[in-house]
């Protein structure tokens, strides 16, 4: 990974790519990347869809490596959907081979004059940019079938929907996994619009040919990721509960604590909840025939994810998602798994953000669209968003749009992006990363539910305000950190809780490398990222009042504890205070 591939789709005549050297952005990987290039080369007031901005795509820094879980790929821009910085995470299979073939970060720049649309195919060649119209409006799943038809079966896609096509702010961005499935998104912030808006339908991506990357201490490297999976395998979160039910594990357990946001966060329990928990959705999936155990991409340790059948035993979607359970679930009153598995699916087929979308239907139930528990009325607002219809481009455009179009004052959003499934006064640690991190609402960038539900790395009262900045902060910065090496934030479990589980990561990096990277160096790293993230959100204008929670929630008290969210606006202020 010694170059960087800028490819230029506004280049007079048509679209060029070409390589540079890393230059300045040597050292840096995933969100480390992406925010770096963001944050230097995008003017901060530019237009998110226009010429001006950037689609960074960028594997970890131990991405194509045979180091466990290092396949996760960050995906940075101007969000269209918050106005400022965003990465984006997602699994699949694209990180490992974007760093096989020798790159760093891939930069999508400019914009087509013209209404082309362009596939982009890079092996071990080059790079060819290829017009094809014949993909336009094509859904994810159609658009794969027919890449492999074209270039077999040995390449991995990264792909947008109808809804990157049409510019929709809820848009994501798909990558492939180990089955050539787009069921990988880089979901959060529209960054699959951004995509759109360079003409790129589709990158399809052939290592063939290329070698894993090699470290510069072998023996060193392969004793440390021994010891690092050997930590991952017996801590009971990343060796037990994950690979057994996935990340729907949490539903039973957020919905204990009443932390689970019902009927669009009205409420902290759902009545229904067992009925789509984890436990129930992993014995369905094998009674079925399909997997509730299963890898996103090779080299994953974890598994936490599954292959979710229908009735009929035929394969519907991957194993939906605790967030998307959510989302599409208790959030809209819906108990049927099926019809949640079915949600998934065309989101994951129109290129939609599931959380996003989730949230959206929700508050569209609230204004009448639909009433909560309608799981087909709830379909049919996703197949609108998948035709463009005037509903579907309002809807499309995620939850803050949708209810300020429907006059919903109960928007659960920060910086125009919604927020996941805890709801922040049960959760008071995650409240405060919704409120203060630089991406919106965003669970995954200071996951305070670690300490105020699960108690790995320590226990914080979930429903007090005290220590919850502290918390937040050292989250987010650790996360940024994460973010940055390629590896998977599950991880986090293991070595918040078990020192030598740590250590053997920073072996790992300290091996490849060659380096002498300490804890320190770790937390230096996340705050130069969050440093970045931060400085372009205010040269856009983001002041304290954008970190800052919806009214609603230091006014409406929450079911069964009846609690607000309590931490004061002049404490959010101290949370990047280092």
């Amino acid at each position: 990974m010694d170059k960087i591939l800028r490819i230029d789709m506004g280049a007079k005549g048509s679209p060029t790519a070409q390589e540079a050297p890393l230059g300045e952005y040597a050292g840096f990987g995933g969100r480390a990347m992406t925010s770096a290039i963001v944050s230097k080369e995008v003017p901060p007031l530019c237009h998110p869809l226009g010429a001006e901005n950037k689609l960074v795509i960028a594997p970890g820094l131990l991405s194509g490596t045979v180091a466990a879980m290092s396949g996760r790929v960050s995906v940075g821009c101007k969000s269209p959907l918050t106005g400022g910085i965003k990465e984006a995470n997602a699994g699949g299979q694209a990180a490992q081979v974007i760093a096989r073939l020798g790159y760093a970060a891939m930069v999508l720049e400019g914009k087509p004059k013209d209404d082309i649309l362009y596939k982009i195919l890079i092996n071990k060649d080059g790079v060819k940019i290829i017009p094809d119209n014949t993909l336009k409006m094509m859904t994810n799943y159609d658009l794969v079938e027919k890449m492999k038809s074209e270039y077999g079966d040995k390449i991995t896609c990264i792909s947008i929907g109808p809804a990157g096509e049409m510019k929709m702010s809820a848009a994501s961005v798909a990558c492939t996994d180990m089955e050539l499935r787009p069921t990988r998104h880089a979901g959060r912030g529209g960054v699959g619009a951004v995509m759109g808006s360079k003409g790129v339908k589709v990158i399809v991506l052939d290592d063939s040919g290329m070698k894993m990357r090699s470290p510069k201490e072998p023996e060193k490297f392969r004793e440390a990721n021994k010891r690092f999976v050997e930590g991952l395998r017996k801590h009971p979160v990343t060796g037990q509960g994950l690979p057994a039910y996935g990340t729907n594990v949490l539903t039973n357990i957020l919905n204990e604590v009443g932390g689970y946001p019902t009927y669009n966060f009205k409420q902290g329990r759902f009545d229904s909840a067992g009925k789509i928990s984890g436990e129930t959705q992993a014995e369905l999936e094998v009674k079925r025939g399909g997997l509730a155990t299963h890898g996103c991409h090779r080299g994953c340790v974890i598994q936490c994810s599954g292959v979710y059948h229908d009735k009929d035993g035929h394969y519907l979607t991957k194993q939906p998602e605790y967030e998307t359970v959510w989302a599409h679930g208790g959030n809209c009153g819906i108990c049927d798994l099926d019809a949640i598995a079915r949600l998934d699916f065309l989101d994951d087929n129109f290129g939609l953000d599931t959380i996003e979308m989730g949230a959206t239907i929700g508050v569209a139930m609230e204004a009448g669209l639909a009433k909560f528990g309608d799981a087909e009325a709830a379909i049919n607002l996703v197949k609108e968003v998948g035709k463009g219809s005037y509903l579907g481009r309002i809807l499309g455009n995620g939850t803050a749009f949708t209810a300020k179009a429907f006059g919903v004052e109960r928007a659960p959003v920060v910086k125009g992006q919604a927020m996941p499934a805890y709801d922040p006064r049960a959760v008071q640690g995650v409240g405060v990363t919704y409120a203060t991190s630089p991406m919106g609402a965003d669970h995954t960038a200071g996951y305070a539910v670690a300490q105020n539900v699960l108690k790995v790395g320590g226990d914080v009262n979930a429903l007090k305000p005290e220590g919850q900045v502290e918390l937040s902060r050292n989250l987010q910065i650790a996360t940024a950190a994460i973010d940055s090496t390629g590896m998977c934030l599950f991880i986090a479990f293991a070595i918040l809780d078990q020192p030598d589980t740590f250590q053997a990561l920073l072996d790992l990096l300290n091996a490849f490398y060659g380096l002498s990277l300490t804890a320190d160096g770790v937390t230096e790293l996340g705050k130069k990222v969050l440093t970045l993230e931060r400085d372009f959100n205010a040269r856009a204008g983001f002041t304290a009042q954008q970190d800052r929670l919806p009214r609603f929630f230091s006014t409406e008290k929450l079911e069964p504890h009846n609690v607000t969210f309590q931490v004061k606006d002049e404490d959010l202020d101290k949370v990047f205070n280092w």
